[in-house]
């Protein structure tokens, strides 16, 4: 560990103040809403007494605490880093027994509970321990918020986790909500040392075991690896240390530089990485809930023309939505919104309002295969449609072809 004299309170690298991702906003007001009684009991006075003295008892009996005194550098260092981060809570740095080197926030109200393990310390110098103390901190600061909602959020996500009987949507929102968690702590890292080279060294260090590492040089790798990636992180709780890395490159950099532009494209990137497009198979709680206002307008586009509100479809449209209505204009956004992710579950939506009343004849197929067409999965819908309605590709051509003009005609009648 680096003994340099520090002096506390350096003044702040030219980065904004930390805030929380959007989904950390996103997640926080869903669980409120969703979960009022969990909730309710988490945020307790009598839950979090609770929690305190079992963190008390495990930091007594499994730690090494290091005090001031004794190591009066990490405490400096510490200190500068908690100044930088605006962090008034007193802190308490130990040496767990854990063999992995690492290190961990335990989060009490009011205070800052460090826990170094394995040989991290002795691997760290100068900055990078600020990066290390910065990173925990900013966990600190995200539980603080609102009293302390967001670490009530992180808890009862990490018991969904936890359980096997949870929703695979619980699950999911858990394990995005925690690499949110730890790229927002990144953030952190780098505004409490000053720089982006110390973060990274720290999390390359953490990763690798070495001594002496280039952050320079691990940052053209992170590079080669990231636009290589087919697909989005499939990590637990961390995300890939490549993964930080360029996320925080991107955003130290575009910070600041003050460029806006660049700033959003940071945030879009590191969404792309972490959560890929809107998919059935991995359907966070956010994700529920752009996947029903998706269906939300899918069906108000399909009632959207007068012909097609008969009773049977409207009884249908509001077996999905009690309060459903007919759209009153056409929606363009609506395919650039639709993930391809979800082609299919958009296709069979179609499909069903297409066979909700046979009464209507041949009109609901039509409006089923225009708006497939409209909403850019037209080849999807055929296979759907021909299979589950047992028609020739012949006959599917025929009823293709005529869509828009039969549509047009029914309108026409209509107004007549």
């Amino acid at each position: 560990m680096d003994e340099t004299p520090v002096a506390v309170g350096i003044a702040a690298p030219p980065l904004p103040a930390l805030r929380p991702m959007p989904y950390h906003d996103e997640v926080v007001a869903l669980l409120r809403r969703q979960e009022p009684e969990a909730w309710a009991w988490a945020s307790s006075a009598a839950a979090r007494g609770d929690r305190a003295q079992e963190v008390r008892a495990f930091l007594l009996q499994h730690t090494y605490r290091l005090d001031a005194d004794a190591h009066p550098q990490l405490h400096a260092r510490c200190a500068s880093a908690a100044v930088r981060l605006g962090v008034t809570a007193p802190v308490t740095i130990y040496q767990g027994s854990e063999q992995h080197a690492n290190a961990a926030l335990l989060y009490l109200p009011g205070e800052a509970h460090i826990v170094f393990n394995g040989s991290l310390l002795e691997r760290l110098a100068g900055a990078e321990l600020e990066a290390v103390c910065g990173h925990e901190l900013a966990h600190h600061l995200l539980y603080e918020r609102d009293d302390g909602a967001w670490f009530t959020a992180s808890r009862l996500l990490g018991m969904a986790q936890d359980d096997p009987r949870s929703d695979a949507s619980l699950r999911e929102t858990a394990r995005l909500f925690a690499l949110y968690t730890e790229a927002f702590a990144d953030r952190g890292g780098a505004v409490a040392c000053g720089a982006l080279e110390p973060a990274v060294a720290a999390l390359v260090k953490s990763q690798t075991g070495l001594a002496a590492v280039s952050a320079a040089s691990y940052l053209r790798q992170a590079d080669e690896i990231c636009a290589a990636l087919a697909a989005r992180s499939d990590a637990v709780s961390h995300p890939e240390v490549f993964v930080r890395a360029r996320a925080l490159r991107l955003w130290c950099e575009a910070h600041a530089a003050g460029d806006e532009r660049a700033a959003a494209d940071s945030e879009s990137w590191l969404r792309a990485v972490l959560e890929g497009p809107l998919t059935l198979d991995a359907l966070d709680l956010p994700g529920q809930h752009r996947l029903t206002a998706i269906t939300r307008r899918v069906v108000g586009q399909f009632i959207h023309p007068a012909a097609l509100r008969s009773p049977a479809l409207l009884a249908w449209a509001r077996r999905f939505f009690p309060d459903a209505q007919a759209a009153d204009r056409p929606d363009p956004a609506l395919r650039d919104d639709i993930a391809s992710g979800v082609h299919d579950y958009v296709a069979a939506l179609l499909l069903d309002f297409a066979v909700a009343d046979r009464s209507l004849e041949d009109v609901p197929l039509a409006q089923a295969i225009v708006l497939a067409r409209d909403l850019g999965l037209p080849e999807r819908f055929e296979k759907l449609a021909v299979r589950a309605l047992k028609m020739t590709k012949r006959q599917f051509a025929n009823a293709r072809g005529e869509a828009d003009a039969l549509l047009a005609k029914v309108a026409e009648a209509g107004h007549a």
